[in-house]
């Protein structure tokens, strides 16, 4: 069986700002991964490259509607 291919689809500053993204993925039925590179938040100066918040590549579309749809 062939796995999708994950993509990212935003990249934050910080871990907080990419679980509120993740949370509304997930109000929209879009499965979503975090991944960072601070050691679990034990290193912060290891974080280079932001926190980034991944979707299946045949979600991506679906995902950035609803991350750039307006706050209510």
């Amino acid at each position: 069986m062939e796995h999708p291919e994950l993509v990212v689809v935003r990249t934050f500053v910080n871990r907080i700002e990419a679980e509120l993204a993740q949370s509304a993925l997930e109000a929209g039925d879009i499965d979503s991964t975090i991944v960072d590179d601070d050691a679990g938040g034990t290193q912060p100066p290891l974080w280079l490259g932001g926190v980034k918040l991944l979707v299946r590549e045949n979600d991506a579309e679906r995902a950035n509607e609803i991350l750039n749809a307006p706050n209510p």
